[in-house]
């Protein structure tokens, strides 16, 4: 038997060094909703914010890890989740609002094949996070 998709979305959890920096980007710069926060078995805190149907879970665990992100996306050498992928509209005009507030930029604009536009950032602790537009 496969599995019965309850939902249409993903819930993803990102382990963040700063919630306030990981806040600001996700939810100040990108425009996630803040659905609200609770604290995690074992200690710690998880802050929920939604991307359309798909949660974003930011989770900053006690005592907060001390290895980092591996860094380098897909050309890290190393196996596992690389990056992730937002779906969006305007995609020139939301890069340019985040290179105008330091984030830093992976790959720029780049016109893909069948209509696609993609470009990578970095967000407060090192994960790729790529931004698509279908045209």
């Amino acid at each position: 038997m496969t599995m019965k998709l309850a939902s249409p979305g993903i819930d993803l959890g990102i382990v963040v060094s700063d919630l306030d920096r990981s806040l600001h980007f996700y939810r100040g710069l990108l425009g996630l909703h803040h659905e609200g926060s609770n604290p995690i078995p074992g200690g710690g805190l998880m802050h929920r914010l939604w991307a359309a149907e798909s949660m974003i879970k930011l989770v900053l665990p006690e005592p907060v890890p001390e290895q980092p992100v591996i860094a380098g996306g897909l050309r890290a050498g190393a196996q596992g989740l690389r990056y992730f992928t937002f779906s969006v509209v305007e995609l020139e005009e939301l890069m340019a609002d985040l290179v105008a507030n330091g984030v830093p930029v992976i790959r720029g604009v780049t016109e893909m094949a069948g209509g696609v536009r993609i470009a990578i950032v970095e967000d407060p602790d090192g994960n790729h996070v790529e931004f698509l537009e279908r045209r």
